[in-house]
């Protein structure tokens, strides 16, 4: 019976195999596809969530030196970065600014008030020569009426009478010499306003200015020869060790901040992060324009920063650097990418591989930050889930890393 079985497959053996292939054919059409996806895998490590923000840097205490005086300022001579010492290193020398030049209307006023000193000093001089003549009259009328009285002849009234007129005559004296004083010095007062560029008067002086503070020049905002009024800022500096952080975020996230809280700083330029930490969380906020035209709340807070200056030596005031304040870690962390959640029915799912099949799981989420999610409940440490799951990918289909 064998035998004829193989003779009747040899007999028709085109036919047989025909019929293979389609059997074969049909198979693999209803035979269900994989679908090729990335994977990623659940895993339990340390996970963070930061509110990120650019920050500027600053020096904690700026100095700013003033010209002192009205006055010209001489070339300023440091230069930004320059090391100073406070109470010792010279950083601005002034002197005297010259007179102001009259006009004609000036110095006809001027000439007129000199005029007007010079005569009111005369007239107080010949005062003063009439008081005299007095005071010399009443002392030779009060010795002869004092030699009368000792001879009986005038009574001791007359006498005080006498002594009376020669104290007031001297008193009078007395005043007289004051007001020519006066009047000296009200005529070189009117003689001083004459005084030009071209006349005397020059600078008597330089008056050095030394840096108030140990540290560093910041700015230098009057740098050429120039006339400068009081209270002119001249230039600025700190202490670069002295250096914190000042960023500012939106209200509704400065109220997740706390005082301590770390910070990675990234993007200042230097190969790895920074490390630092709040030290203040200001209480005002303020009204500003977003890039969009949105108004937001926001509220400064500052940040101190953490190691050895040699770290961060190459940071200056006012630079850019990007801060990553943390509000929230823990070391052992079940998570998985943020490319794998999405949301179903106003759960969180995932798309699990389970031998080799997509299925969906609901997930119990706890944190998240820009890259993974914080998983509380539904996945175990090693399960695979898929990343981007399309419309392609529905719960039961095969799929297979892509």
């Amino acid at each position: 019976m064998q035998d004829g079985l193989l003779n009747w497959v040899k007999q028709h053996r085109l036919w047989v195999g025909g019929g293979a292939a389609v059997v074969i054919v049909l198979i693999a059409l209803a035979w269900p596809k994989t679908v090729q996806v990335d994977m990623a895998t659940a895993v339990v490590g340390p996970m963070a969530v930061t509110i990120a923000e650019e920050g500027e840097t600053r020096i904690r205490d700026v100095y700013q030196v003033s010209a002192p005086v009205a006055g010209r300022l001489l070339r300023v001579e440091v230069e930004p970065g320059d090391q100073v010492i406070a109470g010792e290193t010279i950083v601005a020398v002034m002197e005297p600014g010259d007179p102001t030049i009259l006009d004609e209307r000036t110095r006809a006023q001027a000439e007129a008030q000199v005029k007007a000193a010079t005569a009111a000093k005369a007239s107080a001089a010949e005062e003063v020569e009439r008081l005299r003549a007095e005071v010399k009259f009443a002392t030779r009328d009060h010795a002869r009426i004092k030699t009368l009285r000792h001879k009986g002849t005038v009574s001791q009234r007359t006498l005080d009478q006498a002594e009376l007129e020669l104290d007031a005559r001297r008193a009078a004296l007395r005043t007289a010499l004051a007001v020519l004083d006066m009047r000296d010095y009200e005529l070189a007062t009117a003689k001083a306003a004459l005084i030009g560029p071209e006349g005397e008067g020059g600078a008597q002086g330089n008056y050095p200015i030394k840096a108030p503070v140990s540290g560093a020049v910041l700015h230098v905002l009057q740098e050429s020869e120039t006339v400068l009024a009081a209270g002119t800022p001249i230039a600025a500096f700190g202490d670069p060790r002295d250096l914190e952080i000042v960023v500012d975020v939106l209200s509704a996230d400065a109220v997740r901040i706390r005082e301590g809280a770390p910070v990675i700083i990234t993007d200042w330029g230097g190969d790895a992060s920074l490390e630092g930490r709040v030290t203040r969380v200001e209480p005002f906020g303020v009204t500003k324009v977003s890039a969009l035209g949105i108004e937001e709340q926001r509220v400064n807070i500052v940040i101190a920063l953490n190691g050895d200056f040699t770290q961060w030596e190459r940071l200056g005031h006012g630079f850019r650097v990007t801060v990553n304040v943390v509000i929230w870690q823990r070391d052992d962390a079940l998570q998985v990418p943020l490319g794998a959640l999405f949301r179903d029915h106003n759960e969180w799912a995932v798309m699990a591989v389970r031998k080799g099949k997509a299925r969906l799981t609901k997930l119990s989420i706890g944190q998240l930050n820009r890259e993974v999610g914080e998983v509380l409940s539904g996945l175990e440490a090693g399960d695979q889930v898929v990343l981007h799951p399309g419309p392609q990918v529905s719960d039961g289909v095969r799929v297979g890393p892509r």
